[in-house]
């Protein structure tokens, strides 16, 4: 699957959970570690968790074969890493914190 469709679908699964100032960045010319980076706010941990979640099982019901998350304990930001994409969905307070 190309990068494209992957950081496609983590933004429609992010969209449709209602997820806030959603911004991909395409980062294949900064790092050689991923080619995009998707950011997300949540309105609460328990948002930014449910948002992650779903970004998790739409990567995996499309085939995506590489997906891990970190963060999830305490859901201020959780990092949901799918190889060629990586989401980083954050509170309010983290995402202002490192000004993202």
């Amino acid at each position: 699957m190309k990068p494209e469709e992957i950081r496609d679908i983590a933004i429609n699964a992010l969209d449709e959970m209602k997820g806030i100032d959603i911004v991909s960045m395409d980062v294949r010319t900064l790092t050689s570690i991923t080619d995009y980076m998707v950011i997300c706010t949540g309105r609460s941990s328990r948002h930014v968790k449910a948002l992650a979640e779903s970004v998790s099982i739409k990567a995996k019901e499309h085939g995506v074969g590489f997906v891990r998350t970190e963060g999830e304990k305490e859901s201020e930001w959780v990092l949901v890493d799918l190889g060629d994409v990586v989401i980083h969905v954050m509170t309010p307070a983290s995402r202002s914190f490192y000004s993202l």
